[in-house]
């Protein structure tokens, strides 16, 4: 089977290997252009072109795929099957029509639960208990395609966006392989997705960290793991930003945003329960334990947030 490959992260990068392994054909791979990335804003390729150089596979960054330039490399290149993976692009019609097999992605989410650009951050933030991974067929809409496959596994109490990112990478990759393999012996069954249960997760927007001291410290403490990497919930303390990156659900009570303890912990009451801070980033400063930000430090405000 000749596979042209299309994905851009690391998540992608699982199943670009998983394939290679399995010694499929992969004649070409399709990521996203280099960008500049850091405070000097060096040029940065993607961690899928990164690991196609290192399997010596060709490899194509079309800044469009509108403009007809990249279906005609695609119609030189005749794939059977073209695997999408996080590749954040949308496929034309006359691309998606192109492959015998037609054109399949792996998708970090139950659907029809959870379509769009971060699924993963949004389970997590959500309070969901069970996540997984689905292989469809792609089609115009985003994530509307019939599923292939889907794999379930558990979201972890303490579990954050970054290592169920990981998890869900390997998942994902294993379940594409069954799901190729099954084309070939034409042994899978598409199933439509139900509209009426579809949710949506859009890309995260750096205001969404903002923590708001009235939820339940579940919820809150929810927001902290999904948004771990990035943007980092967030909240206010002494007038500058305060980031939380873990924290842990104590029962105590009191005004939500409340500091119920600053001297050798850092309690916030919530709208239900409190939470107890362990890491965080004052800003000017590092990120640290929280042990170590009270050390010799004392906490005037008695609120977290805009009180």
């Amino acid at each position: 089977m000749n596979i042209v490959f299309m994905g851009t992260p690391d998540f992608a990068g699982e199943s670009l290997k998983a394939l290679y392994n399995e010694k499929y054909n992969i004649s070409a791979v399709f990521t996203k252009p280099d960008m500049p990335v850091g405070r000097k804003h060096i040029m940065t390729p993607p961690e899928v072109k990164v690991i196609a150089n290192e399997l010596i596979i060709p490899v194509f960054q079309p800044s469009t795929l509108k403009d007809g330039e990249a279906l005609k490399i695609l119609k030189e290149l005749n794939p059977d099957l073209i695997v999408v993976v996080a590749y954040g692009k949308i496929l034309p019609k006359e691309i998606l029509d192109l492959p015998k097999y037609g054109c399949i992605n792996v998708h970090a989410s139950l659907l029809p639960k959870y379509r769009g650009a971060s699924p993963i951050q949004w389970a997590i933030v959500s309070g969901e208990k069970v996540t997984g991974v689905s292989t469809m067929y792609l089609n115009e809409g985003m994530d509307t395609g019939d599923i292939l496959l889907t794999a379930k596994t558990e979201i972890y109490d303490n579990e954050t966006a970054e290592t169920l990112w990981d998890r869900l990478a390997k998942l994902g990759a294993e379940l594409l392989l069954k799901t190729v393999k099954g084309l070939e012996e034409n042994s899978i069954t598409p199933i439509k997705q139900d509209e009426k249960k579809a949710t949506y997760a859009p890309i995260i927007k750096k205001s969404d960290g903002l923590i708001d001291w009235s939820k339940s410290a579940f919820e809150i403490n929810c927001k902290i793991r999904g948004l771990h990497n990035w943007p980092v919930a967030f909240t206010k303390l002494n007038g500058k930003i305060l980031k939380v990156f873990s924290a842990e659900i104590v029962n105590k009570n009191g005004k939500a945003g409340e500091i119920l303890k600053n001297d050798t912990e850092i309690i916030v009451a919530c709208g239900e329960n409190a939470l107890k801070i362990n890491e965080l980033q004052l800003e000017g400063s590092k990120r640290m334990k929280t042990a170590d930000f009270l050390r010799g430090k004392k906490i005037n405000d008695k609120f977290l947030g805009d009180e």
